[in-house]
Order: C-alpha cells, then structure tokens, then sequence
C-alpha cells in the first residue's frame, strides 16, 4: 500500500513538474503590429448624437462624396469620400482614434468597414441607414465646410 501511495505521490510530482509542461508559444512576427478587426457599435441616430455629445475625442467620418457632404452633414464631420482611390491611405490618419462612420443610407459605410479591417481603432461606431436616417430623425444638419 505504501508503494502504491509513493507512486502516485510521484507521478503526480512529474505532472506538476516544469520539465513535463507544454513550452510556451512565442508569439508569432509582427503580432503587436497586427491590426485587430473591431466588429463596429451599430447605434441609431439618437444613440449616435448622444455619443457625438459625451465623446469629445470622437471622429464623426462622413464616406459620402463631396458634393453630398456639402448640401448637409453632421455638424464637426469629416469627409473622406469612400470611392476615392486614396479613401485606404486617408482613412489611416484616424487609426487609433474612436470612429462613428457613415454614409448616405449604410450601403457605402458598410463597404467601407471591409475596406478598413486592416487599420486599428480604438472603437468603431456605425450609423445605421446613414445620414438619411440621421434627417428623418430630425437630427440637426450642417452645411458649414
């Protein structure tokens, strides 16, 4: 019985042991460069104005064109037009920031979430059905550059 309990008493030892433990992984090359894809907050319109409100470090992005942009917007946004060939290299200016996208109706913004996954935010908003949505809620509207 006695050598039945020193057995057990060993191999439990040998299971404890660091020698009898899986090596730990090393991370693999360039994980801490490795931009992490954030599923993006969808939030309505009045969600996204208390948000605008509370958030001083929040950047408003408007994908839409210019022309769009400039007939009304969200009052502090950004226009970084989606179908630009350089909207990738623009939109990598506000990496690490807190992000509230949108476009006109949702169909460009969410294109443009696919577009960014290689780019890291510190959070990422979306607006859901855009700056139309933002209009029929009443929200207010800017048309200053």
């Amino acid at each position: 019985m006695r050598t039945s309990f020193l057995f057990l008493l060993g191999g439990l030892l040998l299971s404890l042991s660091p020698a009898s433990a899986a090596p730990p992984q090393a991370a693999s090359p360039g994980a801490a460069t490795t931009p992490v894809m954030h599923t993006p907050t969808n939030l309505t319109p009045a969600e996204a104005e208390s948000l605008i409100h509370a958030s001083s470090d929040l950047v408003v992005l408007d994908v839409r064109t210019q022309e769009e942009f400039a007939e009304g917007h969200i009052a502090g946004a950004r226009n970084v037009n989606f179908n630009s060939p350089t909207f990738g290299e623009q939109m990598k200016a506000f990496a690490g920031k807190k992000v509230l996208l949108h476009c006109a109706s949702g169909g460009r913004s969410t294109r443009a979430l696919s577009a960014l996954s290689e780019i890291s935010f510190e959070k990422l908003y979306h607006l859901n059905k855009g700056f139309n949505a933002w209009v029929e809620a009443g929200k207010p509207v800017s048309t200053k550059p």
